[in-house]
């Protein structure tokens, strides 16, 4: 039987599987340990280690051979992590090493093992070893030097010696709602903080958090298919409700503890932590709110905090991966939002504040104590790595390059660069100088790198190839030192997506039509594919990224994604746009862009669908609610329906609470207490198919279902589909597979698409 694109999308998990990822580079530059599958369609990560100089590689960890066999047993704290991570594969999913990489450690089926980076191949797998140690272990990271292993088990912090001797405890639970070591829901699910221990740079002692669940709301998440199993209670902190209350501490070896204290009350939300050589622990705090933060450097004597710097923001701070952390020479290192004038001159430095910006577009720039080392041309994602004369970080391009481009930008788009969805890899100097971009081969790409001991790894996506390529690069002069293979599958299909920027307000866009289509085919239905909120760039300069668009367009569609206001990788101005207003500015976007394309494009605007997954099903649902003269059917998968459903941290950024703000709630949910939200009783009724996973801990299956009863209590037919067992990520390969093809089949019945 021939591989059809949904099975083969399916069974390679979106084309991931065989991809090396998550690399981590000596010191020396000598060696890179990384993960990957032995095949495109195999789900278990393996831990391999490659020789720079020879090119040789190795097995440092073989999960199959470490477990006999057996099958993968997931502890509920080890799900919870993959949950949070959306982590759906298999096998050794995350390491950490000591600072020499000559030691990794990784837990599997709650197991605790480590492995030896730095000997020779060996026929059995790798020189992994298992140490004796409570189960199920959760996180484990080796100490800088390589001597110790610290690790979370049953809400313990606990510590044990490489050798697998002198397992102790550090630090105890004494209560069921309380965790050591560990990040909280909030934390993982919207910080991108996912750690909760952190070892000092003389691996002496540690810093812990300690997580104290017990002021939040539980709720219960049951699976109808099983009666006979018990319900689970899940500690779920909604908009306007509390949060678990995290504290940190400094743990040492010898069993001293000293309590961290920092205004909590000011700033509850503990958002970085960072330990290095160049300077004293650094906590980045946050206010409930997020209009506030603080840089707080830690005296390790005492546990007192001092503050380094304060930012405040109008309408609220973002998070950045990678800062904030100390440069060599002592100065803070962070990415800022600066606003207008103010961006163009560098008036923010360290020791001032941030201003807020409503209505600017503003600039997001990289600072090293008072320095700006990046102008409004680079809209900076993320540090990379800080070296000792330079900090390697992502970026893309900044409104200030696009500007002079406005004028002149067609529906075919700007050559290179200009065109949306690049992200790049760039290296500028501590002491200042220009930002230089590092590039292995076309642009636009989406790219990332590691780096250590003159040794680069850039990992490289283009539209015009699938999958990614992985080099390695002598840093000094860019040299090639070597590619590491990819296993991953080819698609049975291939894409050529059109990325552009469409309307007045240039929306970053991307338009599949199907393959081999002519001009004498005549106009196409369109389905509308965006995530188009808040932390989700889908309009991206990547082959892999359009192929799901493209085999909906092979089904006689024209794919429309477009990133409005609100997503990530345009400029301040863009992302917070949408406060206090998802719906409306979210919305307006998607028909502004559609409007806009259909003058360049064959788009017939009497059958428009749409669909998306999370925050995507919500605006899917939310287009055929209130814009039904524009869209006409709807697949809504997982939507946030009521968004005092949905968690604190994400949701109170934009909408405020749900006590102070009631109006932004009414107006962003798509349903109240009374029924369907700002929904005209005469507007026509469209098509809305609505799918959610039962065991969904993230969007809960309530938002589903109380659009459903809202619906019918409306009189508004629709298709439900839930998924037993499934939770927000829906990655198992039947469900994946099979969702594409019966959201399909839906949207054809709803849109008179024969065929």
């Amino acid at each position: 039987m021939a591989t059809t694109f949904p099975r083969q999308h399916a069974r390679t998990h979106r084309f991931t599987l065989g991809s090396p990822r998550s690399f981590t580079v000596a010191p020396d530059g000598t060696r890179v340990a990384f993960l990957r599958t032995r095949s495109g369609s195999d789900r278990a990560h393996l831990l391999w280690v490659r020789d720079v100089a020879g090119g040789e590689e190795r097995i440092a960890a073989d999960p199959e051979a470490l477990l006999g066999g057996a099958a993968e047993e997931l502890s509920p704290e080890e799900r919870a992590r993959r949950e949070r991570s959306r982590e759906g594969t298999a096998g050794v999913v995350g390491y950490a090493t000591d600072t020499s990489l000559r030691m990794a450690a990784f837990a599997l089926s709650g197991r605790l093992f480590t492995a030896d980076l730095s000997g020779a191949a060996d026929p059995n797998g790798g020189k992994a070893v298992e140490l004796p140690v409570p189960t199920p272990v959760v996180d484990p990271r080796p100490s800088p030097d390589g001597r110790h292993v610290a690790y979370v088990a049953a809400g313990a912090l606990r510590v044990v010696a490489a050798t697998g001797e002198d397992d102790r405890a550090l630090a105890e639970p004494g209560a069921g709602t309380v965790t050591w070591g560990l990040a909280e829901f909030i934390a993982a699910e919207e910080m991108s903080r996912t750690r909760g221990h952190w070892w000092s740079p003389d691996s002496d002692r540690l810093l812990v958090a300690r997580v104290d669940d017990a002021p939040v709301r539980r709720w219960t998440i049951a699976d109808p298919a099983n009666p006979q199993e018990e319900a689970t209670r899940v500690a779920y902190p909604a908009a306007g409700t509390e949060n678990a209350e995290v504290t940190l501490y400094l743990l040492g070896l010898d069993g001293s503890r000293t309590q961290v204290a920092w205004d909590r009350e000011r700033y509850p939300y503990l958002a970085r932590v960072h330990w290095s050589q160049a300077g004293p622990p650094l906590l980045l705090v946050q206010s409930r709110d997020q209009r506030e933060a603080a840089y707080l450097s830690v005296d390790t004597a005492t546990g007192a905090t001092s503050v380094t710097l304060t930012e405040r923001d109008a309408i609220w701070l973002e998070l950045f991966g990678g800062v904030p952390a100390w440069a060599p020479d002592g100065s803070l290192v962070r990415i800022a939002d600066e606003a207008g004038a103010a961006a163009e001159a560098g008036e923010a430095g360290e020791g001032g504040e941030t201003p807020g910006a409503p209505g600017s577009p503003g600039a997001r720039v990289l600072m090293a104590g008072a320095r700006r080392l990046t102008t409004s041309a680079l809209h900076v994602r993320a540090v990379l790595d800080i070296g000792e004369r330079d900090i390697l970080f992502s970026a893309s391009e900044g409104d200030g390059a696009r500007s002079d481009e406005a004028e002149a930008d067609t529906a075919s788009g700007p050559a290179a660069r200009s065109a949306p969805g690049d992200i790049g890899v760039y290296r500028v100097p501590l002491d200042g100088g220009e930002a230089v971009r590092i590039a292995d081969e076309e642009t636009p790409h989406l790219a990332s790198a590691v780096r250590g001991g003159g040794t680069l790894v850039l990992s490289t996506a283009v539209p015009s190839r699938p999958g990614t390529r992985v080099v390695l690069l002598r840093e000094a002069d860019s040299a090639p030192l070597g590619t590491v293979a990819s296993y991953a599958e080819t698609p049975v299909l291939a894409t050529a997506p059109r990325l552009l920027h469409a309307g007045k307000r240039r929306i970053p866009t991307a338009v599949v039509l199907p393959t081999g289509y002519r001009e004498s085919d005549g106009p196409l239905p369109v389905l509308m594919d965006p995530y188009g909120g808040p932390h989700g760039q889908r309009v991206v300069a990547a082959h892999n990224a359009h192929l799901t668009a493209q085999w909906f367009a092979d089904q006689g569609f024209a794919v429309v994604t477009a990133d409005g206001r609100g997503t990530p990788g345009h400029s301040p101005g863009w992302e917070k746009a949408v406060s206090r207003r998802l719906a409306s500015v979210t919305l307006d976007d998607q028909v502004e862009a559609l409007h806009a394309l259909a003058e360049d494009f064959p788009l017939d605007l009497s059958r428009v669908g749409i669909r998306g997954w999370s925050y995507g099903g919500y605006l899917a649902a939310l287009a055929v609610l209130r814009r039904p003269d524009v869209f006409h059917a709807a697949v809504a998968g997982a939507p946030v329906t009521d968004w005092r459903l949905y968690d604190t941290h994400y949701t109170e950024r934009y909408c405020g609470t749900p006590q102070n703000d009631p109006e932004v709630y009414a107006g962003s949910s798509l349903i109240t207490d009374e029924g369907l939200s700002l929904v005209d009783a005469d507007s026509p009724h469209r098509p809305m198919m609505i799918i959610h996973g039962i065991a969904d801990d993230n969007v809960v299956v309530a938002h589903a279902l109380r659009l459903s009863s809202a619906l019918l209590a409306a009189g508004r037919a629709h298709e439900v589909l839930p998924l037993s067992g499934v939770t927000h990520m829906a990655s198992g390969p039947e469900v994946a597979e099979n969702l594409l093809l019966l959201q399909v089949d839906f949207l054809k019945r709803s849109l008179g698409v024969a065929g």
